[in-house]
């Protein structure tokens, strides 16, 4: 195992034990992005709001319900493609709905990498440090082909963002 603890990386309570890891997208998998989804429209769009305003939206039930079912062994991975410069809003949105995770990795700053691109590279940055990517859940479905591509199995979560 390769020890990896890059700056955009956030263990919950410190660094765990390789092993079998589920991994969850935030925007439109946990979180309700949808009010927010304006500030993507065309021809301007405004990603700086959409990503300040993350801390405000609701906890998707039904998958935080799949999370709370998972086997206690499993390592808890929360990849998102947010910049790094929310963690604030997002540590506390995850605290609000005290969320089960482990790690909660999102992009560096100065990252303006496609997020397909941003996480195939954190899928094998995780993969070194001993974690064994069993299954992942995403509403963009470049992210879930890349999971496939990658050899991870991918849940397809419908958000009706990613057209």
């Amino acid at each position: 195992m390769a020890w990896y603890d890059p700056d955009n990386w956030a263990w919950r309570d410190g660094h765990v034990e390789p092993g079998e890891t589920v991994v969850f997208d935030l925007d439109g998998v946990l979180s309700d992005a949808t009010r927010r989804q304006h500030y993507l429209e065309w021809p301007r769009r405004d990603w700086e709001t959409f990503f300040e305003e993350c801390g405000e939206d609701q906890l998707i039930a039904e998958v935080a319900r799949v999370l709370e079912c998972l086997d206690e062994d499993l390592r808890v991975v929360l990849l998102t493609a947010r910049p790094i410069r929310v963690q604030p809003q997002t540590l506390r949105w995850l605290e609000h709905y005290d969320l089960r995770w482990d790690l909660l990795v999102m992009r560096d700053w100065g990252d303006y990498m496609a997020a397909p691109s941003f996480k195939r590279l954190t899928v094998h940055q995780l993969r070194d440090y001993g974690l064994d990517l069993r299954l992942a859940f995403e509403d963009d479905q470049r992210n879930v082909d890349m999971f496939h591509d990658e050899g991870v199995p991918c849940v397809y979560i419908h958000s009706g963002y990613h057209t």
